[in-house]
């Protein structure tokens, strides 16, 4: 992938995605709670991309990456670093495609998305919880099987496709003030970034972020890139770094990264299955939980919140 992160996605880009992916992925639904608007004091669009192929949104920034590789470097097979659903995203486009896939996933990742990795016939291969180890033992996978590399985030095919799910949301909900996603890397945010700020700028963009891992709002403070090595939260999809290429977008777009405890996480995630009947994991649970304690920046407007994902270990659900 050599200088291909040095390349800014564009709205073009966000187009062809769109294109690309269109047999490969659902159109979401959105949904509503009279109930959640009612404690938030805002109308709340949920953009639900729990109910994405694969249980998340990055299937479909892995779907374009996939389908848009060439024969000869499909034929390499594809190979990525993940906690859990771009890996698991992955390898459900690489079987789609029918091409190998290997995915590097921390020890500590939970058994649901390790086992949904192998099901879509992937390999895992495990690292330490750190990113420091996932980058070496990710670079020896690529040397021993010369498979193309489709970074989780930090790569323009994948942001072009993350892409879509806010043009999506605009099309189907009017009006809107304000757009919220959780904010880890920050491809999807990255992405509402590239389409809202072409089809609807006046639209504000904030993103949420788990307090215990809260490196992108003190870089979003502080001007530049601070990155956590191994942070702790419940919230397990968000404890990776900003990159080059996220932060372009975020310094460039974003609001506001609002932050949340890992009770009020616990507390939002809880809400949304008993309320919404919808089964969320604890990162798309951070918006929400970030509006309820902000409820002043958000009171009176119309807000879509990015569901992120729906893959979860029913066997270490944080309340129990």
């Amino acid at each position: 992938m050599k200088g291909l992160a040095m390349h800014i996605p564009t709205f073009d880009d966000m187009l062809a995605a769109r294109g690309r992916i269109a047999h490969h992925v659902h159109r979401t639904p959105v949904l509503t709670s009279r109930m959640l608007n009612e404690l938030s004091g805002a109308e709340l669009f949920f953009k639900c991309e729990n109910l994405q192929k694969a249980g998340a949104f990055k299937a479909r920034g892995a779907s374009n990456a996939v389908f848009g590789l060439s024969d000869e470097q499909a034929a390499r097979g594809v190979a990525t670093h993940s906690s859990g659903n771009h890996g698991t995203c992955l390898a459900y486009a690489a079987g789609r495609r029918g091409i190998p896939c290997t995915v590097v996933m921390p020890r500590t990742a939970p058994q649901a998305k390790k086992d949904a990795v192998r099901g879509y016939g992937a390999r895992v291969v495990e690292c330490e919880p750190s990113t420091t180890s996932r980058e070496a033992v990710f670079a020896a996978v690529v040397a021993e099987t010369g498979a193309e590399f489709v970074h989780p985030y930090n790569d323009p095919r994948v942001i072009a496709g993350q892409a879509t799910c806010s043009a999506e949301l605009i099309e189907d909900v009017a009006g809107l003030d304000a757009v919220i996603a959780p904010i880890g890397g920050g491809g999807m945010v990255s992405g509402c970034c590239l389409t809202l700020s072409n089809l609807a700028p006046k639209v504000k963009i904030y993103a949420a972020e788990p307090e215990q891992a809260d490196d992108a709002a003190r870089s979003f403070r502080a001007g530049r890139i601070i990155a956590d090595d191994a942070p702790e939260t419940v919230a397990d999809g968000l404890k990776v770094p900003l990159k080059d290429l996220t932060w372009h977008f975020v310094k460039a777009h974003v609001t506001d990264i609002l932050t949340a405890s890992e009770e009020e996480i616990v507390a939002a995630m809880q809400l949304i299955w008993k309320r919404m009947k919808i089964v969320a994991e604890p990162s798309s649970a951070v918006p929400l939980a970030t509006i309820l304690k902000n409820r002043d920046t958000f009171a009176g407007k119309r807000v879509g919140v990015i569901i992120t994902g729906g893959n979860v270990d029913l066997d270490r659900l944080p309340w129990n």
